[in-house]
C-alpha cells in the first residue's frame, strides 16, 4: 500500500510523493532519474515496505506530478536542475516527521548524485544506493564524496557495462575504497541505465534490501 503525499520546499516548490509506510523507524528517500518519476521506485519501495522500511519516493521538481516551471525539466538550466537539493530536504523532512530515525537514501542517475552529496553532507543518514552515478550531471559534481563519507556510512555503487559512463564513474567513485559491508560494488554487463537495471535484474532488489538491513 501507498499513500499520495504533497511536500513543500523551503524554496516553495510543490513536490508530490509516494509515501509506503511502515512500523519501524528506519526509512529511505528514493530520487528518480531523468525523465522518470516517482513511479520507477514501486517494486523496490513494497520490498523495503515489506523489510520494516518507511519509503518516500518523490517526482523531483520539474518531473512528473511535482512542480518546476511551465515545461518541467527539460527546459530547466543546470542550477535548477541543482535547485532539487531542496527536494531532499523536504523529503528528509517529511520522513522524520512520520518518526523515522535512521534515514537512507536511495537515487538512480542524476538522483544517485543528490544522494550521496547528501549524504556526505550529513553524517546522520547512515547510507546511499546509488544506481548509474555520474561523475557530474548537470552540475551536480560527485568527484571524491565517496572518500569524504563517514567511515560508518554505507555507499554502494551500481551501474552496467553497456552503461559506459556510469560504468567509469562508479570504478572511480571507488578506486582506492576498501570494499566491505560498508562500501560495496556492483558492475552488470547489459542492466542498462537507472532503475532499468531493477526491471533486467530484478533479484538485485532483494540484495539491496538485505544489505540495507545491515547498515
Amino acid at each position: 500500500m501507498r499513500e499520495k503525499v504533497t511536500l513543500k520546499t523551503k524554496d516553495g516548490v510543490a513536490l508530490v510523493g509516494d509515501y509506503y509506510s511502515a512500523s519501524g523507524a528506519r526509512g529511505i528517500l528514493l530520487l528518480h532519474m531523468m525523465p522518470a518519476d516517482r513511479t520507477s521506485w514501486v517494486a523496490f519501495a513494497q520490498k523495503l515496505q515489506e523489510a520494516g522500511f518507511q519509503a518516500l519516493a518523490i517526482d523531483l521538481r520539474g518531473h512528473g506530478e511535482s512542480e518546476g516551471g511551465p515545461a518541467g525539466y527539460k527546459n530547466f538550466s543546470d542550477a535548477e536542475h541543482q535547485g532539487s537539493r531542496a527536494d531532499l530536504a523536504a523529503g528528509a523532512a517529511f520522513l522524520k516527521e512520520k518518526g523515522v530515525k535512521e534515514l537512507h537514501l536511495g537515487g538512480a542517475s542524476i538522483g544517485a548524485n543528490l544522494a550521496l552529496e547528501y549524504l556526505e553532507a550529513h553524517p546522520e543518514a547512515l547510507s546511499a544506493i546509488l544506481l548509474s552515478p555520474g561523475l557530474e550531471y548537470r552540475g551536480i559534481s560527485i568527484r571524491g564524496l565517496v572518500s569524504r563519507v563517514s567511515s560508518g556510512q554505507g555507499v554502494y555503487g551500481v551501474a552496467s557495462e553497456d552503461d559506459r559512463y556510469s560504468w567509469e564513474t562508479v570504478q572511480e567513485l571507488f578506486r582506492e575504497i576498501t570494499l566491505g559491508n560498508l562500501r560495496k560494488t556492483k558492475f552488470f554487463k547489459d542492466a542498462g541505465h537507472g532503475t532499468t537495471i531493477f526491471e533486467r535484474q530484478p533479484e538485485f532488489m532483494d540484495e539491496l534490501v538485505e544489505w540495507l538491513d545491515k547498515i
